[in-house]
């Protein structure tokens, strides 16, 4: 072989010695790629309620506004602003009022509404007719009785004066008179003394209490004008009295 013969042969050898190291040696494959991150977890939508009790009031009363959330970082009720996340408060609306809480957090917001009904009070009952002068005098003013054969002012009758001089204190407007009555035993002139006695009796007693003698005047009828005819005790004891009257 000629020298260039022998290196083309050397050349196509080392070749080959190469090919086949190279086909000795496996081929290792690429790791898998690593699993995505989870998706971060969603945050819990927030919830809301609300409520006013009684929801149907009068104007000038109060209710009572109650709420709660969940999940809220923020909660506000219409006109009461921010509010805490549950609660209650008095409220006193003028008119009827709807009540509106949001809610809001990371997991969006949420609205719940409540509606207090105001009614208008009835309007007050109309005054009672005033009463005349002589209705308050028939109304107030009480008649003194007296014991036989008596011109005294009994407890019960004394109790009557001062309310009639209570009275007639308040209605310096009005005059009155004074009549006295006896039942029918005994003699005529005996009984206008014993009249007269008696209504001369309750005259000093009102003068007494503060009322003013010159409204005053006194009669007596003795026994001419009796309140009851039976002749028995019950019907006496109805006849011996003061009678009050308004003076005109």
């Amino acid at each position: 072989m000629t020298p260039h013969t022998l290196k083309h042969l050397a050349v196509a050898i080392g070749l080959s010695g190469v090919l086949l190291l190279s086909g000795c040696h496996k081929k290792v494959a690429a790791p898998p790629p690593p699993p995505p991150p989870p998706p971060p977890a969603k945050a819990a939508a927030p919830t809301a309620t609300i409520k006013v009790s009684p929801d149907v009031i009068l104007q000038g009363q109060s209710a009572t506004l109650s709420w709660s959330t969940t999940d809220a970082t923020e909660a506000t009720i219409g006109d009461l602003g921010t509010v805490a996340a549950s609660g209650s408060q008095d409220v006193s609306p003028a008119s009827s009022t709807t009540y509106t809480l949001t809610a809001k957090g990371p997991g969006g917001s949420v609205q719940a509404s409540t509606r207090i009904t105001v009614n208008q009070p009835p309007p007050p009952p109309p005054a009672p007719p005033a009463l005349t002068d002589e209705e308050l005098f028939a109304k107030y003013i009480q008649d003194a009785y007296f014991d036989f054969d008596k011109s005294n002012l009994r407890p019960d009758a004394s109790a009557a004066v001062s309310q009639d001089a209570e009275f007639l204190k308040q209605h310096t407007n009005m005059k009155i008179l004074i009549e006295g009555h006896c039942d029918d035993r005994g003699s005529e002139e005996y009984n206008i003394a014993l009249g007269e006695s008696r209504a001369e009796a309750m005259k000093n007693a009102l003068t007494l209490a503060g009322v003013d003698g010159s409204r005053i005047r006194v009669v007596s009828l003795g026994k001419e004008k009796p309140f009851c005819t039976d002749d028995n005790e019950n019907c006496w004891q109805q006849n011996r009295r003061d009678h009050v009257v308004l003076d005109r």
